[in-house]
């Protein structure tokens, strides 16, 4: 397995060997796509097609003083025809992995779920962030699901679970350490649902239904990440402290978590929808260029480890 501590390090692993994996952007009119797009290009991360109004395309490139001229562009500026023609280009093998641009998730997560003409997943789709520990240097971190799941019961936050993991070893955590998020250590149900889940999934982890993977909660965000704070507040175990996974309890608070990272500790951010096939980009529109380079990365990454399901 490739050692990967960081974010860099999904660049340098995502770089292929032969021919650049094709990336099917929908829809491309937007600058900040456009530029992580040709960053992508650049350092040979993978080859963009991009999907939507050509003339704005073009457009918005010479203003950009950038050049198209080496790209495919396919002239669809319909946001479903744009979304289904990505998903087309993956199905038939034209593209390696599927970018959000200029549309919204609903409407192109919806064309990946399409029974007849999409790519449905086995389990469920899920949003899976990877960031480099801001509290702990040389290592690498995952959030999940602070961008499709919007109120996951605990069978949903199961399969969450298990997509993160997937991601995990794919990027070669052997042993991952999964943090059940919530406000409180102890389960207090009804009023908070959440630590019935997290206590129920970390049972079911200890009879190893996840696999060699150490699951903890519920627990509080400062004792998943600061050893100080779980000695201090003596909850003991393997995940206390030192997390590589952080399950939030719905998508408020995976959104919030996400946006405190990369707002307030101005972390970049590698977001990926998985649970599918195919991986698929689906930026935040308030991402910097270099957030949307590193999802970019990390989804030809998964496409060539098949970490995507």
């Amino acid at each position: 397995m490739p050692t990967i501590f960081s974010l860099d390090d999904i660049v340098r692993e995502a770089l292929p060997d032969g021919d650049l994996p094709r990336v099917a952007i929908a829809r491309s009119a937007n600058e900040f796509v456009l530029d992580s797009a040709l960053q992508a290009f650049e350092a040979g991360l993978a080859d963009p097609i991009l999907i939507g109004d050509k003339a704005k395309t073009l457009a918005i490139a010479q203003r950009m003083g950038k050049d198209l001229s080496a790209l495919r562009i396919i002239d669809l500026p319909d946001d479903v025809k744009a979304v289904r023609e990505a998903v087309r280009l993956y199905r038939e093998g034209e593209a390696q992995f599927i970018m959000k641009g200029l549309v919204s998730t609903a409407i192109l997560l919806r064309a990946v779920l399409d029974k007849e003409t999409g790519v449905p997943p086995e389990g469920i789709l899920s949003h899976v962030s990877a960031f480099n520990a801001p509290h702990n240097g040389g290592r690498l971190m995952l959030l999940t699901d602070p961008g499709v799941n919007i109120r996951p019961n605990m069978q949903r936050k199961v399969d969450i679970v298990r997509n993160a993991l997937h991601v995990a070893r794919a990027l070669g955590i052997e042993k991952p350490r999964v943090a059940m998020l919530a406000a409180t250590e102890k389960v207090n149900y009804p009023a908070m649902p959440a630590t019935l889940d997290a206590d129920v999934i970390s049972k079911m982890a200890a009879k190893g239904e996840f696999g060699d993977a150490r699951i903890a909660g519920p627990m509080a965000l400062d004792i998943a990440l600061s050893p100080d704070a779980a000695s201090c507040k003596n909850f003991g175990g393997e995940v206390a402290g030192c997390a590589d996974i952080l399950v939030t309890s719905d998508i408020e608070s995976g959104n919030i978590l996400y946006k405190s990272l990369n707002t307030l500790l101005g972390a970049d951010m590698a977001g990926v929808v998985v649970g599918s096939r195919v991986p698929v980009v689906v930026p935040s529109r308030g991402d910097s260029a270099k957030s949307k380079f590193y999802s970019l990365a990390l989804a030809s990454y998964l496409s060539r480890k098949g970490g995507a399901a």
